[in-house]
């Protein structure tokens, strides 16, 4: 009578979760909504909940019955734990204190009896691995030369850096500052001035007279000429605190290339109000 009430409580909790869940989920037309339903949570929680329940007391049950049925019929059952027992044993050696006696060595302080206990086998066999390793290492290291850790190290990078010149060399689309030269072709020119009287003239004026900034059209500079020393002024920004922002967040770098190639293209002409030279005369 009480397996049958369970039974029928079990079936009748299945029943109501899953109309609960049916409902939770065509309460929501948009199925990227459904989970946000709470209901849907913990009515599957509730579910699975039961279900792993329900299987732990069907075992627990099986278990108990299998016990008392062996307990009946007079059947002692072999310990389930005993492989690992057996294991134990083989692999420390240990002896029970039934068998103390035959390893008990002829020493006695006080009371205190010694005993002859052997080395577990596990521990035996990894110092014989620690020798074995350190005759391989040996021989690897110091007998055949080879490469050590840090060597490894230098030879991966080394490799790891031609495996990138390779790349940079069959992908022309790829900017490199160490390869950068001056832009001369009129449409590269074209962008670049496009890109200072946007983002420069404020500063320099039009014509590159300076204004806040400095000159750009004589042959004084304050970082260094020439279209790398441009670049990255115009990339990192000027001196720290009173000098130019730094537009390698703002500008891509070909677009700086280009923009640099044009302040260069300024050199030697004539602006309307040129401003006093600072810096130093650069040659290339």
């Amino acid at each position: 009578m009480k397996k049958k009430i369970q039974s029928t409580v079990y079936i009748l909790f299945i029943l109501v979760t899953f109309f609960a869940l049916v409902n939770a989920f065509t309460a929501y037309k948009n199925p990227l909504n459904i989970y946000e339903n709470p209901l849907v949570w913990l009515a599957l929680i509730g579910f699975v909940a039961v279900l792993v329940l329900k299987e732990i007391v069907s075992v627990m049950a099986m278990n108990k019955a299998k016990e008392l049925q062996n307990e009946k019929e007079g059947i002692i059952p072999e310990d389930p734990n005993l492989w690992i027992k057996k294991l134990l044993v083989k692999w420390t050696r240990a002896k029970s204190i039934d068998q103390e006696e035959e390893i008990v060595l002829d020493h006695n302080y006080d009371g205190i009896k010694e005993l002859d206990n052997s080395l577990p086998p596990w521990w035996v066999y990894m110092f014989y691995a620690t020798i074995v390793f350190a005759v391989v290492y040996l021989v690897r290291f110091h007998v055949l030369g080879g490469d050590s850790q840090e060597m490894e190290y230098q030879k991966a990078v080394a490799e790891a850096r031609i495996e990138i010149n390779k790349y940079k060399a069959s992908s022309p689309d790829v900017f490199d500052v160490a390869n950068l030269t001056l832009l001369t072709d009129p449409s590269d020119l074209k962008r670049g001035k496009a890109i200072f009287n946007l983002n420069c003239a404020s500063c320099h004026l039009a014509d590159g007279g300076g204004q806040i900034g400095p000159n750009l059209t004589d042959e004084y500079w304050i970082l260094g000429g020439g279209i790398k020393n441009v670049f990255n002024t115009v990339s990192k920004g000027g001196r720290d605190g009173k000098g130019m922002i730094a537009w390698n967040k703002t500008l891509k770098a070909e677009d700086i290339a280009k923009v640099s190639s044009y302040v260069l293209s300024l050199q030697g002409t004539t602006p309307a109000k040129a401003k006093a030279p600072q810096g130093e005369i650069w040659e290339e």
